[in-house]
């Protein structure tokens, strides 16, 4: 071997012993502090209560708190774009969704973040399912009576939505595949929609099972039907909207943790084992389960190519609907 050959490999060996010694550091030194789990929108949705699920059972094991913060805002889109400029370090992660990685990019033309470019995926958690639930006032106890009575009076049904979430997209979808006019009432967060609906303010919503099988089951809210293309355990009585005259309909929500591009593989890796630990929880596991929800556990590499096959689908749809927000 020539001299040259021999200090080429000498500092080859440096660099991947260095690299070593680095990730070694990094695993055990994070966290060094209480981690942020940044919910972006507003307390009181299934996002938040998924989060604080996620959160309690994941302190237990990372030895620091993980203590969720909301950030509400543009359908997710502030929280989402200054999590991208949080030092990438781990101890700021957000909860990552369809809805905010998926669609948002598409429509909004400034979200100002690329998820696949601006993140880097820890790991899914899972996915929930939606339900189309209706205010009693609203004169319909089906799918297809709600179609109905919409065809016969144009706009006359108003809904609550989160600009940019599943639950908007849905129903927009909903409206174009079965020729209906609705008109829709933003809201900041799902909290305040679902209030306004209980209070007959709005006349229907899609929104997932969690925050609502409380008013489901009390028979305060109708639920007319489930997004998912089975139905669900927890509400089985009810049918999917593909049954329901609307065939091929289908739109489920996924969720994740993700982090700051730049953030080292060693804590990412660190973040997933313990993000499985908690999703292997059998507590955990029926309490989602219980509330409408799939675990969905596996790699970052998984979630990742997660993001990109829903970012394909989603943002596809948001342009097919010509939809923007400003």
């Amino acid at each position: 071997m020539t001299k040259s050959a021999s200090l080429l490999a000498a500092l080859l060996a440096c660099a991947v012993s260095g690299a070593a010694i680095e990730t070694a550091s990094a695993q055990q030194s994070f966290p060094s502090r209480s981690i942020t789990l940044v919910v972006p929108f507003p307390a009181g949705g299934g996002n938040d209560a998924l989060a604080r699920l996620i959160a309690e059972r994941m302190s237990k094991t990372l030895g620091q708190q993980v203590v969720v913060e909301n950030r509400g805002g543009a359908g997710g889109t502030v929280a989402t774009r200054a999590i991208v400029k949080s030092p990438p370090d781990g101890h700021t992660i957000l909860l990552s969704y369809t809805g905010t990685f998926a669609i948002n990019p598409t429509l909004y033309p400034n979200a100002g973040y690329d998820p696949r470019k601006d993140f880097v995926a820890i790991g899914s958690i899972g996915t929930l399912t939606s339900v189309l639930v209706s205010h009693p006032s609203l004169p319909v106890k089906s799918t297809g009576e709600l179609i109905a009575y919409a065809q016969a009076n144009p706009g006359k049904i108003n809904y609550g939505f989160v600009p940019g979430t599943v639950g908007h997209i849905s129903t927009e979808m909903f409206a174009r595949a079965t020729k209906i006019k609705l008109t829709n009432i933003p809201y900041k967060g799902n909290g305040n929609a679902i209030t306004d609906l209980m209070g007959g303010h709005v006349s229907m919503m899609f929104i997932s099972i969690l925050p609502v099988i409380g008013q489901i089951q009390a028979g305060t809210l109708n639920a007319l039907a489930v997004t998912s293309p089975a139905r669900s355990s927890l509400i089985p009585n009810v049918p999917t909207i593909a049954e329901s005259g609307v065939p091929g309909f289908s739109a489920v929500i996924t969720y994740g943790l993700a982090a700051p591009a730049g953030t080292p593989r060693a804590i990412i890796e660190r973040l997933n084992k313990e993000l499985q630990v908690a999703l292997a929880d059998e507590t955990l596991r029926k309490r989602l389960d219980a509330e409408g929800g799939q675990v969905l556990p596996g790699t970052p590499e998984d979630y990742a190519a997660t993001i990109d096959a829903e970012a394909k689908k989603w943002g596809a749809l948001v342009k097919s609907l010509s939809l923007k927000m400003d």
